[in-house]
């Protein structure tokens, strides 16, 4: 199957975007895919501010880019924008990073006034780096997200089916099994 990097664009070690990011890798994992996680806030901040392209960590986070068959992103949103952090990655890959590839965007926030954001914000981004593919994303509020005491992701129902689908009709864009596994919360 099909090489997918799940990168989560939150500066919080605790990010709901990071959960629900994990949550959604092992529904690819279901699928047949092989996952890698980057959490871009693991990445050293010198090379970040300093937009060191030749850092071992950038050039190590670009070969994964380039080793991927698609890319799934995921963000925060802030004043109706992706996260800052994620715009330095962005900014530190090649021109066309994402060539070739099949790109997944997802966004958290907290109020459905940012629902755009992944369509004006963060969809010309990507697009501009030059995926074959944008398949639909998803924007999901944070009231929907919960985790337990025991760090487990609870996603509320009308929320956790629409994740599903279009995490699903991604995997299949990826030639991944036809399967719809049923939508977990």
């Amino acid at each position: 199957m099909a090489t997918i990097l799940s990168v989560s664009g939150s500066p919080s070690a605790t990010s709901r975007t990071a959960r629900l990011l994990r949550h959604l890798d092992d529904r690819l994992a279901a699928h047949g895919h092989d996952v890698i996680p980057l959490d871009v806030r693991t990445l050293p901040a010198e090379a970040l501010l300093h937009a060191d392209f030749r850092h071992p960590a950038i050039v190590e986070a670009s070969a994964l880019f380039e080793r991927a068959d698609g890319i799934v992103i995921g963000t925060p949103v802030y004043k109706a924008a992706y996260s800052g952090l994620l715009k330095s990655l962005l900014d530190l890959l090649p021109q066309y990073a994402l060539a070739g590839k099949t790109v997944l965007p997802l966004a958290t926030g907290g109020t459905t006034a940012h629902v755009l954001a992944i369509d004006y914000a963060l969809r010309p981004v990507l697009n501009s780096m030059g995926p074959a593919h944008i398949t639909p994303g998803w924007f999901t509020l944070d009231k929907d997200i919960s985790v337990g005491e025991d760090g487990s992701l609870a996603v509320a129902p009308g929320p956790a089916e629409a994740l599903a689908q279009v995490t699903d009709q991604f995997s299949l864009a990826l030639g991944g099994r036809p399967t719809l596994l049923a939508a977990t919360g």
